[in-house]
């Protein structure tokens, strides 16, 4: 038989169970206020002033002009007459190459010559041919041009007065082909290469003067002129290039220096705005403002120009007379209500 009392007090169990839970499920949670804390901020307007319009690009310092001394074909090296260092002038004799060639193409082309002469005098009397005399006149034109080549390729000269930079062959070596026996430079004037804004393309005027300054030279100054503006503008990069001359008479420049370049537009009426103000935004490198309005901050991003002092020039992304943060920005976010203090 079953237990009635078990199933009574089971019941009983059950009943408490359930009305527990009901009980349970009327209660309302207890609900808790979250209040934003508001940010203590200073403020400064944006002001426009006068600024320097003025822009420090980088560059290498290259020759005027940079030549390599070598023959058009492999041959033994029989002397270099010059070394590294040394100033060379326009047409001096820099290398000579063997000249057995050269001296066999002198006797070949003396025969050619006479054989010229015999054939002329036999068209004068009679004895050649209009063509005969033609295709000897064309022998020793051919030849004449070979020997005036090979002389060029025997003797190397220098086409320009400059500076002997390297020299990468001693005498009796094979010349190769692969590297010029000499390479000569000018360097007076020098000539830098810098890539420009394409912003700043109608500005940019030949002859138009810039400074330059060298790290290894400290805080010494040099000028240098404009002297040639390339007509394209790369698609990549959006910037043009600008080639600059600079003097260099007494040769303290050399090839291969770090150079900065100064270009300077005049004076420009922009929004500044204090230095405090800007924020860099980490990861990405873009700088933001925040701006007062009505009780309220605003994100703005900004385009950041030269430095003035203890400002910013700001080209884009604030206006003048409105209101920057200065001070309390780190806990601010967009919308963000904030209280001004003094």
């Amino acid at each position: 038989m079953i237990n009635m009392k078990k199933i009574k007090l089971t019941g009983v169990v059950l009943l408490t169970l359930v009305i527990g839970l009901t009980s349970c499920n009327k209660q309302k949670p207890t609900e808790t206020a979250v209040v934003a804390e508001i940010q203590n901020v200073r403020l400064h307007e944006a002001t426009v002033r006068d600024v320097e319009q003025t822009f420090e690009l980088t560059a290498t310092v290259l020759p005027d002009t940079k030549n390599s001394i070598a023959p058009s074909a492999p041959g033994r090296i029989r002397d270099i007459l010059v070394e590294v260092g040394q100033h060379v002038s326009k047409g001096q004799k820099l290398v000579q190459m063997d000249v057995a060639n050269l001296s066999n193409l002198e006797t070949q082309i003396e025969n050619v010559r006479r054989t010229y002469k015999r054939t002329q005098e036999l068209f004068n009397v009679g004895g050649a041919s209009q063509q005969d005399l033609d295709n000897s006149k064309l022998q020793l034109d051919v030849a004449q041009t070979n020997l005036k080549n090979l002389t060029e390729n025997t003797f190397l000269l220098s086409p320009i007065s400059g500076v002997v930079t390297a020299r990468n062959y001693d005498n009796g070596d094979m010349y190769s082909g692969q590297l010029p026996v000499l390479t000569v430079m000018n360097i007076n004037p020098v000539k830098l290469l810098i890539n420009v804004s394409e912003s700043f393309y109608s500005k940019v005027k030949k002859g138009m003067p810039v400074k330059i300054g060298f790290d290894v030279f400290g805080d010494e100054t040099f000028q240098g002129k404009v002297n040639l503006i390339y007509p394209t503008i790369d698609q990549n990069s959006r910037t043009f290039a600008v080639e600059i001359k600079v003097n260099n008479n007494n040769n303290k420049i050399r090839p291969g220096m770090f150079a900065r370049v100064t270009l300077e537009f005049g004076k420009v009426k922009h929004v500044v705005v204090p230095d405090l103000s800007v924020i860099k935004q980490t990861g990405s490198g873009a700088k933001f403002i925040f701006v007062f309005n009505n009780g309220k901050v605003e994100y703005r991003e900004v385009e950041i120009g030269r430095r003035v002092d203890s400002d910013f020039e700001v080209i884009s992304g604030v206006k003048a007379g409105e209101q920057v943060v200065v001070a309390g920005q780190s806990k601010l976010v967009d919308g963000a209500a904030v209280k001004v203090i003094k």
